[in-house]
């Protein structure tokens, strides 16, 4: 065809105007990135005064006289941080400070966006945290990102909206010693902070869902036809069917899952729920972004003997001004499982030796903080398929974005497609001993499996389908493998894992990152729980109608066709070379008995130091069987009333 005749030629066109999308998309999204927010401020005066002689370590009663005063300093402006922050400034009485590392997760496109928000990982928005070698992974160091943003995880996450079972939050109650925290309790802080918008194609019942709460929800995500087979072909193998997982009867069963996507396709993130434009216009809250916490400061009475938080330092950078506040009533630390631990050690507190190991004062002994981590493995299968089943597509990098041109006019001018595809599309939760599931006449489960579910009708196995398939959390330009765009996945998620790490210190430095080991799969049922979650997968994957989606003639060894053929011992190395964070660490900060390893009471107030609360995930008292998000909220919501002093 002559060079001329091409403009004539409507494949050539359509690549034309999809190329130009392709290269005018990005740049209309980086100034949606660069949108800012008003009653947001990363300007640390007159937040805080600057420190003049900064102390190398953690003192006790400094001089705070000349330093700003809040009545409550809230540490980290993410999933927990946005609920207090709204909550306790509700007061018009109290001065609020939010203090938060990173930027605002609403200005963020790749947040709003559903899908997207692999593309956060390993940037700004991002701590980019990796593991020490995991010695039953094949040493492996691995990605853990965490939230650096406003929003926190809520703002990266993949918006599954799930609690984990009714039992384990009565197992909380149980550890803590307070019935406050019981599924009977706790359930209206669930309620209080969702409002659910009904779906006709997906109907639940609503005496369980909330309907006036900050938190959209609902069954607005996309649902690819790789998981309405996926949920289908768990049915025929006697997965029992569940509308909604969310509710006093249990998650046992099959369904989609509900999600934090609104009815206009976008994503409901504890920032945009929580800090609105009226809550961020109230004259009583700020909130300052760009401000990492560098220690928070303790005072001593050696009359009555008692500690008690009464300031924080922070600073924009390593090299920059160090600024302090004044915290009249408390210091409120939610800076998530990780980072909690890390700023309660750098300000002194923590275990005694580990703490003079790193030259750090010992302020306050406490075993307990960053001990007991825990976190939610997660092996994930690929499998070829065709490409009409695959969303993969919308997920490729360079010049291969192009073919999700068609996705992103369908998302901005309608809000739905494949853009607000949640992942984890249909779930399944199932328990390792069912016996409709895992005969033990079948030799592949003759290996014995330790119950470490919080009650009998407790999952211990997550299980759910993907319309994508993914390497390495989706991090580098390229998959390994040929075609790309027509992959699928199935995922077995390690729900109760018997195995702990930690989080410790680097050094002194708080602009060094923590050491986190999750110490994955370091006990024997771990494997074998993990081993019977991917055996039933692959059942399911050879079962219709799944199965026939699936490309059998494949070849390609980084595919898992022939996956089932494989040996325990096999699968066993499978574990160990694909085991991944599903995001979802806690109890680093446990609300537990002092004696047990606790950091927390029941009221979530740091043992032997007033005015300091702990409120995220590090305070779970075991990991819940599901996703992190919810329980997080609904904690929040009861710890703005226990601070408050509303009763329950």
């Amino acid at each position: 065809m002559p060079p001329l005749l091409f403009f004539f030629d409507k494949r050539f066109q359509t690549s034309l105007v999809g190329f130009t999308l392709a290269i005018v998309m990005p740049v209309l999204w980086k100034s949606l990135l660069s949108s800012k927010r008003h009653g947001i401020t990363s300007s640390p005066t007159p937040v805080g005064s600057p420190v003049r002689s900064p102390s190398a370590v953690p003192v006790l009663n400094e001089n705070l006289d000349e330093f700003p005063e809040y009545d409550f300093v809230i540490l980290g402006g993410g999933t927990a941080g946005c609920v207090l922050a709204s909550r306790l400034s509700e007061d018009p009485t109290k001065r609020v400070l939010v203090l938060e590392a990173g930027g605002s997760g609403v200005a963020q496109l790749y947040s709003r966006i559903p899908v997207a928000f692999g593309k956060l990982f390993s940037t700004a928005a991002d701590w980019t945290y990796f593991t020490t070698p995991q010695g039953n992974a094949e040493q492996r160091e691995l990605f853990w990102p965490r939230g650096k943003l406003l929003g926190g995880c809520s703002s990266i996450n993949a918006n599954m909206f799930h609690y984990g079972n009714p039992t384990d939050f009565d197992e909380w109650s149980r550890i803590s010693g307070s019935d406050e925290w019981s599924w009977k309790k706790f359930q209206k802080y669930f309620i209080k902070f969702e409002t659910y918008t009904p779906r006709a194609e997906f109907p639940v019942k609503l005496d369980e869902r909330g309907r006036s709460g900050p938190v959209q929800t609902g069954s607005f995500s996309h649902l690819s036809n790789w998981a309405q087979k996926f949920m289908q072909t768990c049915l025929s193998v006697g997965i029992q069917p569940r509308n909604d997982f969310n509710t006093s009867e249990g998650t046992l069963g099959v369904g989609k899952v509900l999600a934090y996507i609104t009815s206009s396709g976008v994503r409901s993130s504890a920032e945009s729920a929580y800090l609105t434009p009226a809550v961020l216009a109230r004259p009583n809250l700020v909130v300052l972004t760009q401000a990492h916490i560098t220690r928070i400061l303790l005072a001593h009475d050696t009359v009555t003997g008692e500690k008690r938080a009464v300031g924080v330092e922070f600073a924009s950078g390593k090299k920059k001004q160090r600024y302090r506040v004044r915290a009249k009533s408390e210091v409120i630390v939610s800076c998530g499982a990780v980072n909690t631990p890390h700023i309660l050690q750098l300000s002194g507190i923590g275990p005694g030796k580990k703490l003079e190991s790193y030259g750090i004062p010992v302020l306050h002994d406490l075993p307990g903080v960053g001990m007991h981590l825990m976190d939610h493995a997660a092996i994930n299968i690929r499998f070829r398929v065709d490409e009409k089943e695959s969303f993969n597509a919308v997920t490729l990098k360079g010049l291969q974005q192009i073919y999700a041109v068609p996705s992103i006019v369908q998302w901005l001018l309608n809000g739905t497609g494949p853009l607000l595809c949640n992942f984890g599309e249909t779930v399944a939760f199932v328990r390792s001993d069912d016996k409709a599931l895992f005969s033990d006449s079948e030799p592949e489960f003759q290996d014995e499996t330790h119950d470490a579910t919080s009650g009998a009708r407790s999952p211990d196995l997550e299980l759910f389908a993907t319309p994508l398939g993914w390497w390495n959390h989706g991090l580098g330009n390229t998959l390994p493998v040929p075609r790309p765009k027509a992959l699928c996945s199935v995922t077995a998620v390690l729900l109760r894992p018997t195995s702990t790490g930690e989080v410790t210190l680097k050094s002194s430095d708080p602009f060094d990152a923590p050491v986190v080991n999750p110490n994955y799969l370091a006990s024997g049922n771990d494997f074998a729980v993990l081993r019977r979650g991917i055996r039933l997968l692959l059942r399911i994957a050879q079962a219709p109608p799944l199965n026939v989606l699936i490309d059998r003639t494949e070849t390609n060894t980084m595919l898992d066709q022939k996956l089932h053929e494989a040996t325990d011992a096999e699968l066993d190395m499978v574990i160990r070379q694909r085991a991944e964070t599903l995001y979802h660490p806690t109890s680093t900060a446990r609300m537990a008995p002092l004696e047990d390893g606790g950091v927390v009471d029941a009221q979530l107030r740091v043992y032997g130091i007033k005015g300091l609360r702990v409120v995220d995930a590090s305070v779970f008292p075991t990991i819940n069987s599901g996703h992190t998000t919810a329980p997080v909220l609904a904690l929040a919501e009861k710890a703005a009333d226990l601070i408050r002093g509303i009763k329950a």
